[in-house]
């Protein structure tokens, strides 16, 4: 728990795949290395999606706001 708070990255990466995927930590690491990759490129890609999207969602709502 205090690796995955404190940001740790392969342990963050480790609890991704266990609830979007149902894949076992230990499933994970027993991957090839490409495939590992593959799957922190996706993540990371998938994170900064995200992060566009709520900050579009955010600027549509105090946009909103202003309107009064």
């Amino acid at each position: 728990k205090k690796l995955i708070e404190e940001g740790d990255f392969e342990a963050s990466v480790a609890y991704y795949c266990l609830h979007k995927f149902n894949m076992l930590p230990s499933q994970f690491i027993s991957l090839p290395t490409n495939e590992q990759a593959f799957i922190y490129a996706a993540i990371d890609i998938k994170r900064k999606q995200d992060e566009e999207e709520a900050k579009k969602i955010k600027s549509r709502s105090s946009s909103k706001g202003r309107r009064r």
